[in-house]
């Protein structure tokens, strides 16, 4: 593929139409800067064995729906269902493939969670109430400066920040992408609204903010931190790749590594099994994902960057409704590419939400 000139291209995937989405989401990597996250030496199986699901039902939007149906979208791109370490259910849409990539957006943001994770159980990073200007000093004095590592995975660090995916002028359409000292620069000009850690605010540059936390702890970037610690031993059978601020820049932490639908659920099983590898190798402290899945006092749906569902399920959600959604109970992951309507609050996403939590009860009731 050629990559797509400026002019042909909406420079925002926020602001793209539906049908350009559906080709660019695919192919990140040829319009955006990126970074290459190698499959593994060693790709790791899904043992399968398929189940009839289509006619678990739900509702959604005021209307009755089953996962058959809902294969029927096209908003529905990839979903995979494993349970009790076995491939459940998996389709795809006729123009999307098991090889194929799909951008998770904030998805990444908890892969950055998992990563910071790894950078404590390392020895790089003390704790996640470490200050942040420990690792960032040149935030010293500013109001950003104040929060400490878990407050920014909380997004609680009570600062000022407009996430609104519609409004061109919004902080996450100026500076969403930013890193290095852009990111600083622009963060440290931003007026307090709460003490940190005592309000929610979804705000994507405090997950690119974890990543400059993460890169000046490990003294080294983001992408070969992922390939060393998740990507290569848990076996990531595809290539993948993630954004970077600008050519030969630094990854997102906030956003945008594109993988497959299989390789966005064995990250879901690294996160079920509390970051124990395949070979029993710990990369993640003991009880980290518990941790990362207390409710925040900002916010009782929230961690450390994994959205709560209650009653112990959790997940990684990205914009257009890209999503890992973990049950422990059911020992259930299911993982799903989507080209929603709208960035957030379309159809499609609450219609994906209640899909994901009936087949979670289906199979607690097993």
């Amino acid at each position: 593929m050629e990559r797509v000139g400026e002019e042909e291209l909406e420079a925002s995937p926020l602001f793209m139409t539906l049908t350009e989405r559906r080709i660019a989401f695919a192919h990140f990597e040829e319009l955006y800067p990126t970074v290459l996250l190698p499959a593994s030496n060693a790709p790791s199986e899904l043992p399968t064995e398929l189940m009839d699901l289509g006619a678990i039902a739900f509702a959604a939007n005021e209307a009755s729906h089953t996962l058959a149906s809902l294969m029927q979208s096209q908003n529905l791109m990839g979903l995979v269902v494993i349970q009790d370490g076995k491939v459940r259910f998996e389709h795809y849409a006729p123009d999307h493939a098991r090889e194929a990539p799909w951008v998770t957006f904030s998805v990444t943001k908890s892969v950055t969670s998992l990563l910071i994770g790894a950078a404590i159980q390392d020895g790089y990073i003390g704790s996640a109430d470490d200050p942040i200007v420990k690792y960032l000093p040149r935030l010293e004095g500013s109001k950003y400066g104040e929060s400490r590592i878990r407050d920014i995975l909380q997004m609680a660090s009570g600062m000022e920040w407009n996430e609104d995916y519609e409004d061109p002028a919004s902080d996450v359409a100026i500076a969403g992408a930013f890193n290095g000292i852009a990111l600083t620069d622009y963060l440290y000009e931003k007026p307090r609204l709460a003490a940190p850690g005592t309000r929610f605010n979804y705000n994507t540059a405090e997950s690119n903010l974890a990543g400059e936390v993460l890169r000046a702890a490990i003294g080294m970037s983001a992408g070969p931190y992922l390939s060393q610690k998740i990507w290569q031993p848990m076996g990531m059978a595809f290539d993948a790749n993630w954004l970077l601020s600008s050519p030969y820049g630094r990854e997102t932490g906030g956003c945008c590594i594109s993988a497959t639908v299989r390789d966005y659920a064995r990250l879901g099983l690294f996160a079920l099994a509390d970051g124990v590898l395949p070979d029993g190798t710990r990369v993640l402290p003991e009880g980290w994902m518990a941790a990362s899945t207390t409710p925040s006092r900002g916010y009782e749906g929230y961690g450390y960057k994994w959205w709560l569902y209650g009653d112990g399920r959790y997940g990684a959600r990205g914009v257009f409704g890209q999503a890992i959604f973990i049950d422990p109970v059911a020992k259930l992951v299911v993982a799903a590419h989507s080209n929603g309507q709208v960035a957030s609050g379309s159809d499609h996403n609450r219609e994906l939400d209640a899909a994901l939590i009936a087949l979670s009860d289906y199979f607690r009731a097993q």
